[in-house]
């Protein structure tokens, strides 16, 4: 564990424990981690006990002030239940979080280290060897990007970027980063984009030269909606893009059973006589769509011509790739 962690640990732990308010004195002489005064001016150990109070409050931690420069935790409006783990306990989460350290593709490494920080306990367990992929493309560019784009959202800073949607088109964009998700090995944000003043989602792999604004960064550029619920955002992977399209899907009568897990509950299912299903569907992405259906099958298909013909095309390909030897 880095000195820095350490010592924000240290401070957290100490304002949760702190009877009442607390001084910046009683904080250097009494948190381990701090410089005493011999060795480090009070300038200095004023702008690190502020980037450490920063930092504890982008993790979640609601830390309030006088006028008279006394600090305190306020315990109602911090998520910091205790937590009480057994050894099994302990060793699954210390293996799952080693592993996420060492994927590229995950943005959130020092918050990591920070929670595994605050339930540390010394296990027998070796550390997980395997790595985690969170992302299947450009893992560590991704892992970057999010890092940088979570930090705007949190601080709702407006971010820049150059795009490439799924038709080739490259345009650069000014967003409100309002937040995050993962799905099928990609990383998204859903912000509005101000040209055309709507809520767009956008991927995060397609992304090239993201900056956010630095300028007043103590200042919020924009207010997130009250009402805003990242979840309503997560689709099916062949939704994302800028080419929408309407696709019929036949769901065989062997899988119907699965056709709630299938569909996520989006678009429309109607039986047929023979017992299967037919699933509309509006689509964004046709070779995420035929990739899909190939990785949830057997038992689904195109009922579209067209996006049949592709389909069969695209495996006929594959079937030739491998009979060949893989060889080119």
């Amino acid at each position: 564990m880095s000195v820095a962690i350490e010592r924000l640990v240290n401070l957290a732990l100490y304002l949760a424990a702190a009877a009442g308010p607390v001084t910046r004195d009683r904080v250097r002489s009494e948190v381990e981690g701090y410089p005493d005064s011999s060795d480090q001016d009070a300038e200095a150990f004023q702008r690190m006990f502020e980037r450490d109070k920063d930092a504890l409050r982008d993790a979640g931690f609601s830390i309030n002030s006088d006028p008279e420069g006394r600090y305190w935790l306020d315990s109602a409006a911090t998520f910091a239940s205790n937590i009480d783990l057994s050894a099994q306990e302990s060793a699954a989460v210390r293996a799952v979080g080693t592993a996420l350290l060492d994927d590229p593709a995950f943005p959130f490494a020092e918050e990591l280290r920070f929670a595994l920080a605050k339930i540390a306990t010394v296990i027998d367990t070796p550390d997980a060897p395997s790595i985690a992929r969170i992302a299947d493309e450009r893992p560590a560019d991704q892992g970057s990007a999010v890092a940088t784009l979570n930090r705007a959202a949190s601080a709702r800073k407006v971010v820049h970027f150059d795009y490439t949607n799924s038709t080739g088109q490259h345009k650069t964009h000014a967003v409100e980063p309002y937040g995050l998700f993962v799905r099928d090995g990609r990383w998204y944000v859903v912000g509005r984009d101000s040209d055309i003043n709507e809520v767009r989602v956008y991927a995060v792999s397609r992304m090239a030269r993201l900056t956010a604004n630095v300028s007043r960064p103590k200042s919020a550029d924009f207010d997130r909606p009250a009402d805003f619920d990242v979840v309503r955002f997560i689709n099916l992977p062949f939704q994302y893009g800028n080419d929408p399209f309407e696709a019929t899907v036949r769901i065989e009568p062997e899988i119907a059973w699965r056709a709630p897990s299938l569909t996520a509950g989006a678009g429309v299912l109607r039986e047929l006589p023979d017992g299967a299903l037919e699933w509309t569907i509006v689509a964004r992405d046709r070779a995420r769509l035929m990739r899909w259906l190939v990785e949830m099958g057997p038992g689904l298909s195109a009922l579209d011509p067209e996006l049949s013909q592709q389909l069969s095309q695209s495996l006929e390909s594959v079937a030739a790739l491998h009979s060949s030897g893989g060889s080119r």
